[in-house]
C-alpha cells in the first residue's frame, strides 16, 4: 500500500484528498465480476471501452461510496457552476506516478441543462419523466483495470475533514480497502446471457408517431427552405417494460453493441442509466480539447459485400456529406470560442467507423485551450454537441423544443467525469437507456437537412434503436 502511513502525514499538508493505492495482479476479475460484487443499489459506476490500443480503452473504471451525490435538483441556478464549485473545496493531493483518472466527479449532463448558458433555448413545458437534469457522484473507492499491464488498482482517496486527524484519515481508507479486497474476493454468480439473438425484439411504445414525425421532418424542412437552419436533429423517445437488474442490460448491451465508451451509473435501486455510446463529446488534458464529431449514418450489411457496399454509399452521399461537414464547421466554431487563436485543427476527416447495428462518418477535431480556460469552460462552449442538436445550433435547439413531443432530458447530453487535475473526458448520451421503476426509456435522433426524406429518417430512428432493444430482449431471456 503507498503512500506509508509517515509519508501520508507529509502529504496531509499539502490537502485534505490523498489517494491510498494498492496494486494487483488481475488474473481472476474482470470489471463486470468485480462490479457485480461491488453493485448494492447504493451509488456506483462503471467505465469501459471496448477499444484495446495502447492508450484508449487502457482503463477500466469502477466507484463507490461517494463523498458527495449531487442532484441538480437539490440546487437553484445553474448546476455545473454549482459542480464545480463544490469540486474546489477538495484540495487534492495528485499522483504524477499514476497515468489515469484517480478522483473527481462521475456522472451525467442532461440535454436540458444548456438553457443555464444559453439563455435564448427554451424547454419544453413537458417533462414526463422528471428525471433530475444532472447528477454526478465524487467517488471515496476506485477500482481501475490496466487491461495493458494486467494490472488491478484500488483506490481509497482519504478525505482529511475539518475534525478528523491525518492519523484517523489514513486508518480508515486502509480498512476500507481491506473491506474492498474481501468484497472482492467473495463469489457472486452471475446470470448466464445467451449469446444467440433473442429473436423478436421488444415492441416498446413511441412518444411519437410514424405520421407525427414525418410531419415534424416536414415542417424543419421548411424552416431549412426558408434559410432558417441548415440542419436540426429530431428525435423521439421509446418506452417497454425491464423488470430486471441494471448489470445485466449492461452486460447484454456491451456484448451486442461494443463501443469506446460503456457505462452503467447507478444512483439508487429505482434509478439507472446504461449506455454504449460510439462518440466522443469532449476530452480535455493539459489544456488539450478534443472532440469526434459522428454524423452520417447507414445499416449494416447483410454480409461483407453487402457492407463494403453501403460503405461505399455513404461516403459519397450527399445528403450525409453536407449534414458532416456543417458539424465539422459546427464543432470548429465551438473549440473556438475556449480555444487559442489558430489552434484549431481537424487531424481525422470523414472516415468510416462500424458498429453492430450502423456505420457512421466520423472526423476529428482537437485545440489548445486559452490560458485561464478549463474543462467546465469547454463544456459551456460546446454543450450539446452539434451532431445532436444541429446547425446554427442555438437555432436548432429552439426548433427542437418547439417541434419534439417532450424533454430530452438524459438523452443527448453527456455522460463522463471532471477530474481534480483538471482533466475531463465525456461522451454524448446517445444508444443509452434510463432504467426507472420498471421501465427502460430510450431515445434516438436523425439529421434533418433539405433534401431529407421523412420516412427514411423515421427509419433512421428506429434503426438506431434495435441494438438498445436487442440488449433488453438478450437481458430478459430466459
Amino acid at each position: 500500500m503507498s503512500p506509508s502511513r509517515d509519508e501520508f502525514r507529509t502529504l496531509a499538508k499539502g490537502g485534505n484528498l490523498i489517494p491510498l493505492i494498492v496494486d494487483l495482479v488481475a488474473d481472476v476479475e474482470t470489471p463486470v465480476s468485480a462490479f457485480a460484487k461491488i453493485d448494492n443499489g447504493n451509488p456506483c459506476f462503471l467505465f469501459e471501452s471496448a477499444e484495446r490500443n495502447e492508450e484508449s480503452g487502457r482503463f477500466s473504471f469502477i466507484g463507490f461510496d461517494p463523498l458527495v451525490l449531487f442532484n441538480s435538483a437539490d440546487c437553484e441556478g445553474d448546476p455545473l457552476t454549482k459542480l464545480q464549485e463544490i469540486l474546489s473545496r477538495f484540495q487534492f493531493v495528485a499522483r504524477p506516478d499514476v497515468p489515469h483518472f484517480v478522483g473527481g466527479a462521475v456522472g451525467y449532463i442532461g440535454y436540458d441543462v444548456v438553457r443555464f448558458f444559453e439563455p435564448t433555448v427554451p424547454i419544453h413545458p413537458q417533462d414526463e419523466l422528471k428525471n433530475p437534469e444532472m447528477m454526478f457522484m465524487i467517488p471515496r473507492i476506485l477500482i481501475v483495470f490496466d487491461h495493458r499491464f494486467r494490472k488491478l488498482r484500488l483506490i481509497c482517496n482519504a478525505h482529511i475533514e475539518n475534525n478528523t486527524s491525518a492519523e484517523d484519515a489514513y486508518g480508515r481508507a486502509e480498512a476500507d480497502l481491506q473491506k474492498t479486497l474481501s468484497k472482492l474476493s467473495e463469489s457472486r454468480a452471475l446470470q448466464p446471457i445467451d449469446a444467440k439473438a433473442a429473436g423478436s425484439l421488444p415492441s416498446p411504445a413511441s412518444n411519437t408517431a410514424r405520421t407525427e414525425f414525418e410531419s415534424m421532418v416536414a415542417k424543419a424542412k421548411e424552416l431549412i427552405a426558408a434559410g432558417d437552419i441548415f440542419q436540426v436533429v429530431l428525435s423521439q423517445r421509446f418506452e417497454t417494460d425491464f423488470l430486471g437488474e441494471p448489470l445485466d442490460l449492461y452486460r447484454a448491451l456491451r456484448f451486442g453493441n461494443p463501443s469506446p465508451y460503456m457505462f452503467c451509473l447507478r444512483f439508487g435501486r429505482d434509478f439507472a442509466v446504461l449506455g454504449s455510446s460510439p462518440e466522443v463529446h469532449l476530452r480535455v488534458r493539459e489544456r488539450t480539447a478534443e472532440l469526434r464529431p459522428i454524423a452520417g449514418t447507414y445499416p449494416r450489411g447483410k454480409d461483407l459485400a453487402e457492407d463494403e457496399r453501403f460503405a461505399a454509399d455513404l461516403i459519397v452521399d450527399p445528403k450525409e456529406r453536407a449534414e458532416h461537414v456543417m458539424l465539422i464547421d459546427l464543432g470548429r466554431n465551438d473549440l473556438g470560442r475556449v480555444a487559442d487563436f489558430g489552434s484549431v485543427r481537424v487531424t481525422e476527416q470523414m472516415v468510416i467507423e462500424r458498429y453492430s447495428h450502423v456505420m457512421h462518418i466520423v472526423s476529428h477535431i482537437v485545440a489548445r485551450l486559452r490560458e485561464g480556460k478549463n474543462a467546465f469552460d469547454a463544456i459551456r462552449a460546446t454543450f450539446p454537441a452539434g451532431t445532436v442538436s444541429g446547425a446554427p445550433k442555438i437555432r436548432a435547439m429552439q426548433i427542437i423544443a418547439d417541434l419534439e413531443k417532450a424533454r430530452r432530458g438524459f438523452y443527448a447530453g453527456i455522460v463522463g467525469y471532471f477530474g481534480f487535475d483538471g482533466s475531463h473526458d465525456s461522451c454524448i448520451a446517445i444508444r443509452s437507456i434510463i432504467l426507472k421503476d420498471g421501465k427502460a426509456y430510450l431515445q434516438t435522433g436523425a439529421g434533418i437537412v433539405a433534401d431529407s426524406d421523412p420516412t427514411r429518417e423515421f427509419d433512421e430512428c428506429v434503426n438506431k434503436a434495435k441494438a438498445m432493444l436487442a440488449a433488453i430482449a438478450r437481458a430478459t431471456k430466459k
